[in-house]
């Protein structure tokens, strides 16, 4: 299928499309598009993995302010610069090489799928945990989450819907926002954090307002309104609207899933594993859109259930019982490893099989051998 994306942000059109267009000329020519992909993916990772070395339970900022060093909040602003970079001009790079492929497509959007958890993950360590003056609390941290996935889950939902992928608005401004985030913390200190700004009102409670009315009241009535209007056009992908809804079943029962655990959770699982629920949360999330991305490009009709729910839906409720009792946090840990696992296994799989099928190396630009 043919790729088909509209941007209308004035921010990524006006300032943002002009800096990439400069950067896409010192990129050689025989680099693959998805070895771009794959660089920024591997930045935030790592990235994210230092801050976690710093701060695994999220109180770093709260309590002992020093703790993450300077260096780690500035290299953060560096990693997500040039991750966004990277997730820009991979797709004019794969058109400047004719390169342009299915795989790449996916590539770029199954690793986008998963990036959107760790930018967030990463970001509460900014901010930190709640410890009665300032900070957030976990909750707060799980519904954030939650609802940056949901966006972007949206987006999915509507090019699997109409075909064309509407870039979110919500999108650059993150970006932007992220390294400015970072640059103040490694210039000012997270103190600034725990300051109030205006009115009583802190800067973590101003961007919890801010993503939460972009999310209710531009992101997704937009998505509404352009699959209202591909079916004003006649131009909808599938004609029944149990078709059009098959997609939301998967992340509407994972998230009320993971939300019944986290409410019921006899040990309060959040409070006493943020780091590793929520990442859960991010992985879970991923693979359940990447199968959507699948579907939506090969026009296939996605499964209602999507596997991970069944052994969730076991731990979930063996842990709102009582049963695990204190074995709760271990068996999230190997949830958590088995889901992480499968995850990349699935990752590793789709693209082997779609280099295989389209005859091409995902991160190289020579042609495979035809045997």
């Amino acid at each position: 299928s043919q790729y088909s994306a509209v941007d209308t942000n004035p921010l990524s059109v006006y300032i943002m499309q002009p800096i990439w267009n400069k950067i896409i000329k010192i990129v050689p020519l025989w680099i693959a598009p998805n070895l771009l992909t794959f660089s920024g993916f591997v930045m935030i990772l790592f990235n994210y993995f230092l801050i976690s070395f710093y701060d695994w339970d999220y109180t770093a900022s709260g309590t002992s302010p020093g703790l993450v060093p300077t260096w780690v909040w500035l290299f953060s602003a560096f990693t997500t610069f040039c991750a966004y970079a990277l997730d820009s001009i991979d797709g004019k790079h794969a058109r400047r090489t004719q390169s342009s492929t299915p795989l790449g497509e996916l590539f770029d959007h199954g690793l986008d799928s998963w990036a959107t958890s760790i930018f967030v993950l990463s970001f509460f360590s900014v901010c930190s945990r709640d410890n009665g003056k300032t900070g957030v609390s976990v909750y707060t941290m799980y519904i954030y989450l939650s609802i940056v996935l949901f966006n972007f889950m949206c987006s999915h939902w509507e090019k699997y819907n109409t075909g064309v992928l509407f870039l979110p608005w919500g999108y650059d401004i993150s970006q932007v926002v992220l390294i400015a985030a970072y640059l103040l913390t490694g210039t000012v200190g997270v103190e600034v954090w725990q300051k109030p700004l205006l009115f009583g009102y802190y800067i973590t409670d101003v961007l919890v307002i801010l993503l939460i009315g972009f999310s209710l009241f531009l992101s997704f009535p937009q998505t509404l309104y352009n699959i209202h209007r591909a079916h004003l056009k006649k131009t909808l992908k599938n004609d029944s609207l149990y078709e059009g809804l098959l997609p939301l079943v998967s992340p509407l029962l994972l998230f009320i899933l993971l939300t019944v655990w986290v409410v019921l959770s006899p040990s309060n699982i959040l409070a006493k594993q943020p780091r590793l629920f929520l990442w859960m949360v991010g992985v879970a999330f991923s693979n359940v859109i990447c199968k959507v991305i699948v579907c939506q490009m090969s026009s296939t009709r996605p499964e209602p259930l999507h596997w991970f729910l069944f052994p969730l839906a076991l731990v979930v409720s063996a842990a709102a019982s009582g049963l695990l009792g204190c074995t709760e946090e271990a068996v999230l840990g190997v949830l958590t490893a088995l889901l992480t696992a499968a995850h990349l296994h699935y990752g590793v799989c789709v693209g082997r099989q779609l280099s295989e099928h389209l005859n091409i190396y995902i991160f190289s630009l020579k042609k495979r051998v035809q045997e």
